[in-house]
């Protein structure tokens, strides 16, 4: 669990950053990163569904915050901290992509189950949904509720991606 601990401190440290740092790129750059902190981390914790979702949302709404911040804070991104700006972007990513390497070692080969309700579905899925596809059966039948959080959420991203974007009333 000595993982799990420092990506909790990472998604810390980003969150501190954001909020101490004076310019709003580099805030929105921090929440950007506690934020993949946090999906690394329900994919440690072997909810891959719930990383993806998180990234997907994750990687809308920092689109969305660096599009409405670079029209106040164009400034900070052309003065002259080029380098410093490159060096602090290479350092996440390598330290992202350090811990992407760890997490995803940890994941059982595939077509092997972890857990045994994987097992459970493999084995009685077919016979208990009389469905032909598996992953259908378990999507609709076993998980229908997780599944309808996860397109309530998604749902929810896209209409406030249309929210912001839209060019109606805004002056």
């Amino acid at each position: 669990m000595l993982e799990l601990e420092f990506l909790i401190i990472f998604m810390i440290l980003g969150a501190i950053i954001a909020i101490e740092t004076k310019d709003m790129l580099s805030s929105v750059v921090a929440v950007g990163i506690s934020g993949l902190g946090l999906s690394l981390a329900f994919l440690f914790l072997k909810a891959p569904d719930l990383a993806i979702t998180q990234l997907v949302v994750e990687i809308l709404c920092l689109i969305i915050l660096i599009r409405a911040t670079l029209r106040r804070d164009l400034p900070f991104s052309t003065s002259g901290r080029w380098y410093f700006n490159t060096t602090v972007t290479f350092v996440f990513l390598g330290a992202f992509l350090f811990l992407s390497y760890f997490i995803l070692k940890e994941l059982p080969s595939f077509g092997q189950p972890l857990m045994r309700v994987s097992e459970f579905y493999l084995n009685q899925g077919k016979n208990l949904t009389k469905a032909t596809n598996l992953v259908t059966s378990i999507i609709l039948n076993f998980r229908a509720y997780d599944t309808l959080g996860e397109a309530t959420v998604l749902f929810t991203a896209v209409i406030g991606v249309l929210a912001v974007v839209r060019k109606i009333g805004r002056k």
